[in-house]
């Protein structure tokens, strides 16, 4: 009996102990590990401190705003750090054993830290500097970290990062752009505005006190150079081990000895030069108009110039032969070279141009230099994204699904497929040479002005920057894509409103709609019994344009005040209404009725708040509009009735105001863009949070679920776009 009773007692242990019947709850998942980042469409790389390559990995490293993108070119995968202060990253370096990264950013009180890249997590954070650090280094011993200020900060810091003190610290004069360490590790360079300065770490005061010594440094000799902007600088290895190469904005490599004299320079033959990587055996410099040029470092002897990247204007989807190179014309002009870095393990070399574009080429041989990878992303502001519907076509004039589209204020619309399979039947665009990503670029009225980064301040100077260039830009606000997926639409700054034909690409209509800039477009949807198309502006009018009759004016609704943020067409047949909202603090729900052989708005019901109304979506059975408010709350109104029927927080913080609220296409979630730079998903009908998301270093300026409802895309005036695989959906609520 004693037996038997044991066997028992074992099964009912047995039993309670199975993972189906725990009686313990499992402990819940945190809200910042239910969306999972997946790629990074873009990159905010201004210089070579904010490119880094790992050769043991031949990992490549890239700021992308508040993310540090490690690409492995080669197996064409991204793995990512995210920086939680949310602070933009501005300088990346890997130390010499490929086991850290360290990185510096701007913002209040910005930090500089160290992160274990194969945890991808913090490891040391220091906080030496007030307004920004624009580069960082790992001495080649390992034992130091240097930081530099940026040029309202002009501190210079030597780390002792293993030990976490400050070691040792001085000012600048002037803009400190580039630095670099010597090989034995005792002496660093920094340049900038006619300045080159030589500073030497006494290594037998920074290890015996544990307080922060004077960092003593000395100018080099400049000489005829000596009002020059030197803008990169790479202490020599090898048999030069004793020097420092810098380069300076007006076109000139140049030699200092160990005795920081100035003892050779040479000419590089191009209108500017802004970056430089040093190797044993080659000197790589990086200059305007795409080129990039090799020199022996024993007597700066020019070896050979690689080619040059695409030239500005590529039609990328011309470039589906590798063979493919693209007609010259003498007009062609291709984006300056801002970054570059080399790994020496696998003799990759890779380079960032103005244009935002990456090139990692193979120059194993320089005299047939090679192309590894290659990726184009966006150069300035990306204002919108809208998803290709789903649609069935049996091929003709269809995209691939999972298709999106962006626009962005370099004043173009580039469309997106990171997953698309090879040769795809239902596809009029195939993979492209140029990028893995990116299947089609159209450019706005021809206009290439903006493609390129411009640098606002060239001299070094600390006077606030001139924004009349930025004013002039005319860029591309917001778009739409038909229902049936034929057309696109796209709103500009200015006013203006462009039809696309999704088929051949071809500008179909352009509409002067409205004085100044579109804020928001919408197509009706079928069931609605119309094919209309309604554009917002900030100069408070709403027109209706008629598809059937080639976008010609059905009627102008001028109710709203103030400038209209966003404008929806709801409803099904009889019951179609047409709901907008704006900074008036109004929102319009309006019928529609058909009349003769035209169609009416009348106002149904006019519903005046307390807050600003920002952005707004109509929930998947058309009956609920969500919307987005300036105190951060989401309200629910009736379509029906105009009555408000729910209100819950749409942020998780404190600040701020929500600027985008989108919902999923199974109407269970509803997604938020809060000024803080943050990102949520909401339960719609609990007001539950069930995830949120960072990454963006500036306000999210657009969002777009997927139709199979698998990822979620954010665009940011931070000049990239991402793509995130959530997997929240799964998880028991």
């Amino acid at each position: 009996m004693a037996a038997e009773g044991t066997a028992i007692t074992t099964k009912i242990r047995r039993l309670l102990q199975s993972p189906s019947l725990s009686l313990k709850k499992s402990k819940p998942i945190p809200l910042t590990e239910r969306v999972t980042l997946e790629k990074v469409l873009g990159l905010t790389v201004s210089s070579s401190s904010a490119l880094a390559c790992e050769p043991k990995s031949a990992l490549v490293a890239y700021p992308a705003g508040c993310v540090v993108v490690l690409l492995s070119p080669k197996k064409r995968k991204q793995t990512h750090i995210l920086n939680a202060s949310r602070k933009t990253i501005t300088a990346v370096a890997f130390s010499p054993c490929g086991k850290y990264l360290v990185t510096g950013e701007s913002g209040h009180m910005p930090a500089v830290r160290v992160w274990d890249v194969a945890e991808r997590n913090q490891v040391y954070e220091f906080q030496g500097h007030k307004y920004g650090v624009s580069c960082v280094v790992f001495s080649p011993n390992m034992k130091y970290i240097v930081s530099v200020g940026h040029h309202h900060d002009m501190i210079v810091n030597v780390w002792d990062w293993k030990r976490r003190v400050l070691a040792a610290t001085n000012k600048v004069s002037s803009k400190v752009v580039a630095v670099s360490f010597s090989a034995d590790s005792g002496t660093f360079v920094t340049v900038g505005n006619r300045h080159v300065k030589f500073w030497y770490i006494d290594a037998s005061k920074t290890s015996k006190v544990n307080w922060t010594v004077p960092l003593n440094g000395r100018s080099g000799l400049l000489g005829e150079q000596q009002n020059n902007l030197f803008c990169a600088v790479a202490c020599g290895r090898g048999k030069k081990a004793e020097s420092a190469f810098c380069i300076t904005r007006s076109g000139l490599l140049c030699e200092f000895n160990g005795r920081r004299l100035l003892e050779n320079w040479v000419e590089l033959g191009a209108a500017s030069a802004c970056c430089l990587s040093v190797s044993e055996e080659l000197i790589f410099c990086g200059c305007a108009d795409g080129t990039v040029r090799i020199y022996n470092p024993e007597n700066l002897r020019l070896i050979v110039t690689i080619p040059k990247p695409h030239h500005l204007g590529l039609d990328v989807v011309e470039g589906i032969d590798p063979s493919h190179v693209p007609q010259k014309r003498s007009e062609e002009r291709f984006p300056d070279t801002v970054a570059l870095t080399f790994d020496p393990t696998n003799r990759w070399l890779s380079c960032v141009y103005s244009d935002h574009s990456l090139y990692v080429w193979d120059v194993r041989d320089v005299r047939k230099v090679g192309k590894v990878y290659s990726a184009l992303y966006h150069s300035s502001c990306v204002w919108g994204v809208e998803m290709y519907p789903a649609v069935e076509c049996p091929g003709k004039g269809c995209l691939s699904a999972g298709t999106f589209v962006t626009c962005s204020s370099d004043n173009t619309v580039r469309l997106w497929n990171p997953y698309l399979e090879s040769n795809p039947s239902s596809a009029n665009i195939h993979r492209n040479i140029y990028s893995a990503d990116l299947l089609k670029v159209i450019y706005v009225d021809g206009n290439l002005q903006f493609l390129q980064d411009v640098d606002p301040n060239p001299t070094g100077g600390t006077d606030k920057t001139d924004s009349t260039f930025s004013e002039t830009k005319t860029g591309i606000r917001t778009l739409r894509v038909s229902p049936d997926g034929q057309h696109l639409a796209a709103g500009d700054r200015v006013g203006n409103v462009r039809i696309y034909d999704l088929e051949l690409f071809a500008e179909l209509v352009k509409i002067e709609a409205h004085d100044t800039e579109v804020m928001c477009l919408e197509y009706s949807k079928p069931e609605t019994g119309m094919r209309l198309l309604a554009t917002a502006s900030r100069d408070r009018l709403i027109h209706v344009l008629n598809m059937e009759k080639g976008y010609s004016l059905e009627q102008t609704l001028d109710e709203h005040s103030s400038a209209v943020t966003a404008v929806r067409i709801a409803g099904v047949g009889d019951q179609a209404q047409l709901v907008s909202c704006g900074m008036d603090k109004s929102i319009y729900f309006r019928n529609v009725e058909k009349e003769g052989g035209g169609l009416q708005f009348a106002r149904k019901h006019h519903v005046v708040g307390k807050t600003t109304l920002y952005d707004m979506d109509v929930n998947v059975s058309q009956k609920y509009a969500v919307i987005g408010c300036q105190d951060r709350n989401i309200r629910i109104f009736n379509l029906g009735s105009g009555k408000q029927r729910k209100c819950f927080k749409g942020s998780q913080g404190e600040d701020g105001s929500l600027i985008k609220v989108q919902i999923d296409p199974s109407g269970l979630f509803v997604a938020t863009s809060c000024s803080d730079k943050n990102l949520c998903i909401y339960d719609l009908y609990t007001g539950e949070c069930m995830a949120t998301m960072f990454g963006h270093s500036e306000i999210v300026t657009g969002m777009k679920f997927s139709n199979d409802c698998k990822y979620f895309i954010s665009v940011s005036a931070d000049r990239y776009a991402v793509l995130s695989c959530h997997n929240f959906f799964t998880y028991d609520r």
